[in-house]
């Protein structure tokens, strides 16, 4: 049934990839796909006597082992997707106020050179604040103002899914991978921004800068007329400020929140969300339902991607499954008896997250390795798993996010973005391996360093 289960995977993610010759949404696969799997998973446990399934044994697995994982599973799952939820919900509130224009109207540069040396830092820092989903999906509706063109605008939301994993991942806020590893006491957050800052910059500024080198980045941003907007009602200036100040602030209060509670990231997005509407519920008291309808919650609502949502729904659970059969830690296990060089197993590991979510694998690694607090290990765990899932466009959460909001297609990132995303990883991974030794008193281990360095360019290159 373990060949059944990874089978079903394997075609539905074969789906995924070919939506676009297919002619077929990639939520349709996504959702079969984890369905199926489960089914699978239910039924390699039902013991068969005498050739008929046993329905009262069945209905005693479910109820008191299968039950309960998929419980958590699904409870895992829906803490992400409520928080992608609120975030866009609240990212789509500002825009129908018109809140990103306080930024936007601050960018004053049309050179695509220029303008992708802006965007980096700008996601790179603002994923360590807030985390690298809000991030992306803040920055998409950011460039959606700033480079209309979606033919343009799409390799510097490329670059932004790149910038904002990077950013992530020396955050112990950032990405999801940094949290669980922070919450766990296998990093400290000093122990994380010293060992991890240096490769992450590195892994981004390195696609950056070949990216700004290409064809494509030479020249000006096309701007249709259409697009040319003047925003002179004072009313409507005013709205938006407040209305970009509530959001940011509310996502920004998200980690504050997590910190001082220790309650889920979901909870925190519950209580920001519900405030930003209710100050959006306030902005407009004099205006007909009509117009007030344009500005409210309820409008931004239906403007979110759902079927990005059910997406997700579908490739976290059938992720899943794999991981409730054990098939990833068994992976884990199998390379770090193959491979010698954990450092090396944990860089093909962080090559892995692009291709099956960072989440399980980190959470298989947890449970390979006993190392104490701030060791090698982790620190290189928290970088490969939050750099290499952007490397494929569904590897990370703000890439599904972003193939979501502006219908990416998979084949189009494998060929203009993937290459860029992997040099970045690459030069971060040897950049940290190289200054490790450095940062943590110990010079004399950068040879053993070095040579890990050249056998890790040898295994993946």
């Amino acid at each position: 049934m373990l060949t059944a289960v990874i089978l079903t995977f394997i075609i539905g993610y074969l789906a995924i990839v070919f939506e676009h010759p297919l002619k077929l949404d990639k939520t349709v696969p996504a959702l079969i796909m984890a369905a199926v799997c489960w089914a699978l998973v239910s039924l390699g446990h039902i013991p068969l006597p005498e050739g008929h399934i046993a329905h009262g044994a069945a209905h005693d697995y479910y109820k008191d082992e299968l039950g309960p994982t998929l419980l958590h599973h699904i409870g895992k799952t829906a803490e992400i997707l409520i928080f992608l939820i609120g975030a866009m919900t609240i990212v789509e509130l500002i825009d129908l106020h018109k809140g990103f224009s306080a930024i936007t109207d601050r960018i004053k540069t049309t050179q695509k050179s220029t303008m992708l040396w802006l965007i980096t830092p700008l996601a790179f820092f603002l994923s360590a604040t807030l985390d690298n989903l809000a991030c992306t999906i803040v920055l998409v509706s950011l460039l959606r103002k700033l480079v209309p063109v979606k033919e343009e605008r799409i390799y510097f939301i490329g670059l932004a899914v790149i910038a904002a994993n990077a950013g992530g991942a020396w955050s112990p806020i950032g990405d999801v991978t940094t949290t669980m590893l922070w919450i766990n006491d296998n990093v400290s957050t000093s122990g994380l921004i010293v060992n991890i800052l240096i490769p992450s910059i590195v892994c981004a500024v390195v696609p950056t800068f070949f990216m700004s080198r290409m064809s494509y980045m030479k020249g000006a941003i096309t701007i249709p007329e259409s697009s040319r907007e003047t925003n002179t009602d004072s009313k409507k200036v005013v709205g938006s400020t407040v209305m970009l100040v509530a959001g940011l602030t509310g996502l920004i209060f998200v980690p504050i929140f997590k910190v001082i509670t220790h309650l889920p990231p979901y909870v925190g997005m519950m209580l920001s969300l519900g405030m930003v509407w209710l100050i959006s519920e306030y902005l407009h008291p004099d205006e007909d339902f009509e117009d007030k309808h344009h500005y409210s919650a309820h409008n931004a609502l239906s403007r979110i991607e759902m079927s990005s949502i059910l997406f997700f729904l579908g490739i976290l659970m059938a992720v899943a499954s794999l991981e409730s059969m054990g098939t990833l830690k068994s992976l884990a296990v199998y390379m770090d008896n193959t491979i010698p060089n954990r450092d090396i197993v944990i860089a093909v590991l962080g090559l892995g997250s692009a291709l099956i979510d960072n989440v399980p694998l980190v959470a298989a690694a947890m449970g390979m390795y006993t190392e104490g607090i701030d060791d090698k290990l982790w620190h290189f765990l928290a970088y490969s798993a939050g750099t290499g899932g952007s490397m494929l466009i569904i590897g990370s959460a703000a890439g599904v996010a972003a193939m979501g909001m502006e219908k990416i297609d998979f084949m189009w990132y494998v060929k203009h973005i993937a290459w860029l995303a992997f040099i970045g990883f690459v030069a971060g991974a040897i950049v940290f391996l190289l200054l490790y030794p450095v940062l943590n008193g110990d010079v004399s281990a950068a040879d053993p360093i070095l040579n890990t360095g050249t056998d890790l360019i040898k295994t993946i290159g």
